[in-house]
């Protein structure tokens, strides 16, 4: 799908998009949305007065007679604890808001403005900070993916590679009372994810286990499923082959391997999300991009694997999964 070519006025709107996002990432700081629900926030304070209008202009509050509301999306998504809470997944965008103002930097030099290891175990809190942001965001998109996954009665043991602060392993198991799931990620991620699983009552059926996909090798033929969800985008063509091809040996004949990712078409322009999500990872990470399904399944058929259709997740992240089968 082609991009709409910008009018004059669309390239002015451009140049002033990230005050919204700015907007938007200082009400989640101060509690706005909380304070507004609880009817406690200070519309005395000028500068609260004048934040609180500035997120009545983009859409983000209500204002009625000089009082303000959430909107019907900001109940559910800006008010931590509402049904869709995106909060901490939004947070992660203000985390990289820094990096996206040195893009210039890093088209001159082709490498990474903020390194990786800080917050993959190197800054206690930036980790726990990024453990916390990866958690909301996989909750939110997990309650879409999940019920696809479709897992069959003979399907018990599923290995989650990069699987972050266990988010996707929770609802997996959450959703299937028969399922046990191994979940690897770095001694930082994995630590936080042991927490995240212990507060939601599944340590007995949820393994966290201290890795690094690159290099891990499984008990072959052990595991059912394999899933890597949200992973993938940060590696290089060649990384992901031997990542597929050691999945794959973990798995039984038969079993499945699920890839959850941001993809784009063969353009490598469409969904525009995805597109400026591969810069994103660009400017943190050392091979970061995002990729094409059709790439993938090459890949996927070069690890070994049949790889089946593309199934798109449910708004407002434009996910795809991709299925393969031993």
């Amino acid at each position: 799908m082609k991009a709409e070519v910008k009018s004059i006025q669309g390239i002015v709107d451009l140049a002033s998009a990230y005050y919204g996002s700015a907007v938007l990432f200082a009400a989640i700081d101060c509690d706005v949305f909380a304070q507004v629900e609880a009817g406690t926030v200070d519309v005395t304070s000028r500068g609260m007065r004048l934040l609180l209008d500035a997120c009545v202009a983009e859409g983000l509050l209500d204002k009625r007679d000089g009082k303000y509301f959430n909107t019907p999306s900001g109940k559910l998504a800006l008010v931590p604890g509402g049904k869709a809470d995106l909060t901490k997944a939004i947070r992660y965008n203000r985390d990289v808001y820094p990096a996206w103002g040195r893009l210039a930097e890093f088209v001159k030099t082709g490498r990474p403005v903020e390194r990786p290891e800080i917050h993959l175990g190197e800054d206690a809190a930036r980790t726990k900070a990024f453990a916390a942001a990866m958690f909301g965001r996989a909750m939110g998109i997990g309650k879409s993916v999940v019920p696809m996954l479709n897992f069959e009665d003979g399907e018990k043991r599923v290995l989650d590679l990069a699987g972050g602060p266990g988010a996707y392993a929770i609802l997996m198991a959450q959703a299937n009372p028969s399922l046990t799931v191994v979940t690897v990620d770095l001694p930082a991620i994995s630590a936080e994810a042991s927490g995240y699983v212990e507060k939601a009552g599944l340590s007995g059926r949820i393994t966290c286990r201290a890795g690094d996909y690159h290099t891990d090798e499984y008990e072959e033929s052990a595991y059912d499923v394999v899933t890597i969800f949200g992973a993938l985008h940060q590696e290089s063509p060649e990384q992901i082959v031997d990542i597929l091809k050691r999945a794959n040996r973990a798995l039984r004949k038969g079993g499945r391997l699920l890839v959850l990712d941001m993809m784009t078409d063969s353009t490598h322009t469409a969904p525009a999300f995805s597109a400026l999500f591969a810069v994103n990872m660009a400017l943190t990470t050392d091979n970061g991009w995002v990729f094409s399904d059709e790439e993938l399944k090459g890949w996927l058929k070069e690890a070994g694997l049949k790889p089946g259709a593309t199934q798109m997740i449910p708004p407002p992240m434009p996910h795809w999964l991709v299925t393969a089968v031993k």
